[in-house]
C-alpha cells in the first residue's frame, strides 16, 4: 500500500455527481492513496455529501471559485511526498500510481509524470498520449520520453517539485495552465516524464462548457507567451489573436480578456533559461 507515499488532490465545483463517482474509484484502489478535494465554492451541496459519504476524505473548501489554483491550496496541505493531480470526473487505473511512485523514487530528476489518459467509456485513447510519446526532446537517463507538458487531470508529481515551481498561477484561473507550470518546473531543473503505463481514466463533465473553455485556452496560451516568451513572440502572437478575432467573436473575447490581465501578467514575467525556449521552439517546430 501507498498510503504513506502518494495524496490525490482534486479541485471541484458544482460536480457533485461526477465527484462521488469518482471518489468511489479512488477509495477502491489497491494503493489506498490518501484523498484531499478542495471544493471551490460549490452551491450544489458538494462539501457536505463527501464528508457524509466519504469521510475518510479531507475536504477543504473555499469561499471562492479559483479555478485551477485551487489545487496548491490541496498540495500544501498533503504530507506526502507524492501528489497525484485528478479531476473530479478523472480517476487512476489500479497500479498505475505504484508504477508512477517507483519511477519518481528512481529518477531523482523527475517532477511530474505525465500520465497516458484515456477518454470515456469506451476508453479511446487521448490525442496529447501519441503526441508526447513522440517528444523530440532529448531523453537522456529519464525513465520515459522528455515532454514540456501534461494534462492536469492525468499526472502525479513531486511535491517538492510542484511548490518550488509554484504550482499553477492564480492569473490563468483555468484552461491550458499546465503550460505555464511545465515551463517553470523546467526553468527550476525538473524533468516531466511520459509513462503509458500509468493510465488515468477521464469521463468529461457533461456540464462542461466547451465554448468558454476554449476562450479561457485561447487568453492562456497569450497570457503564457508575455509571463515567459520573448517580448517579440508574445506581441507576435496577441497581434495574430487580434487579426483571428475580426472575423470570430471567440477570439474576440479572448483578446478583451488578456488585455485586461495584461498589465498583472508583466508584473509577473520572468524569461526562461534559454535551454528551456530552444526546446518549446523545437516542440512548436516539430508540430508545425
Amino acid at each position: 500500500m501507498l498510503t504513506a507515499k502518494v495524496t490525490a488532490v482534486i479541485a471541484t465545483r458544482n460536480r457533485r455527481p461526477e465527484l462521488c463517482a469518482t471518489l468511489e474509484r479512488l477509495s477502491a484502489l489497491p494503493e489506498r492513496p490518501r484523498i484531499i478535494v478542495v471544493d471551490n465554492g460549490s452551491r450544489d451541496g458538494t462539501a457536505p455529501a463527501v464528508r457524509r459519504g466519504f469521510p475518510q476524505v479531507e475536504v477543504i473548501t473555499l469561499r471562492r471559485n479559483r479555478g485551477a489554483w485551487a489545487r496548491n491550496v490541496g498540495v500544501r496541505r498533503a504530507k506526502t511526498p507524492y501528489v497525484a493531480l485528478s479531476d473530479d470526473d478523472s480517476w487512476w487505473e489500479p497500479g498505475a500510481l505504484s508504477t508512477a511512485v517507483d519511477v519518481l523514487e528512481t529518477s531523482p530528476r523527475t517532477g511530474i509524470v505525465a500520465a497516458a489518459t484515456l477518454v470515456g467509456p469506451k476508453a479511446t485513447p487521448d490525442p496529447i498520449n501519441a503526441l508526447l510519446a513522440a517528444s523530440p526532446l532529448s531523453q537522456g537517463s529519464l525513465p520515459g520520453p522528455r515532454v514540456l507538458g501534461f494534462l492536469g487531470c492525468a499526472a502525479v508529481a513531486r511535491r517538492a517539485a510542484y511548490l518550488a515551481a509554484g504550482g499553477y498561477s492564480r492569473l490563468l484561473f483555468i484552461g491550458g495552465e499546465e503550460e505555464l507550470l511545465a515551463y517553470d518546473l523546467a526553468a527550476k531543473g525538473w524533468a516531466i516524464s511520459y509513462r503509458a503505463d500509468v493510465v488515468a481514466h477521464h469521463w468529461p463533465s457533461p456540464v462542461r462548457d466547451a465554448a468558454r473553455r476554449r476562450r479561457l485556452e485561447i487568453r492562456n496560451r497569450n497570457l503564457v507567451g508575455w509571463l515567459r516568451r520573448p517580448l517579440p513572440r508574445a506581441a507576435g502572437d496577441t497581434i495574430r489573436l487580434a487579426r483571428t478575432a475580426a472575423r470570430e467573436p471567440a477570439a474576440g473575447r479572448a483578446l478583451a480578456e488578456t488585455v485586461l490581465k495584461l498589465p498583472a501578467a508583466l508584473v509577473q514575467r520572468r524569461r526562461l533559461p534559454a535551454q528551456v525556449e530552444a526546446d518549446i521552439r523545437l516542440l512548436e517546430g516539430t508540430r508545425a
